[in-house]
């Protein structure tokens, strides 16, 4: 496999297991203690937060970067 295809792969795997766990952890915080109101504002952050990770990993993994190298701004020494 490339390293590329390979690179694609474990992204996916890792921005998965971060969601995963975030939501499990919010679940927990609101089925706990804190109780819905309590946890709420995590919620709220989670859901903030986890398109940020999936969009980290269409930048990272899968976004067609014009030099073949960096983040495509061309300041890439």
């Amino acid at each position: 496999m490339s390293s590329a295809t390979l690179e694609k792969i474990f992204g996916l795997i890792a921005s998965l297991l971060v969601t995963l766990f975030v939501l499990g952890l919010a679940e927990s915080i609101s089925s706990g203690a804190a109780g819905f109101w309590g946890g709420l504002p995590f919620w709220v952050i989670c859901f903030g937060i986890l398109p940020l990770v999936f969009y980290d990993f269409w930048d990272s993994c899968l976004r067609k970067k014009p030099n073949g190298n960096g983040n495509g701004n061309g300041n890439n020494v």
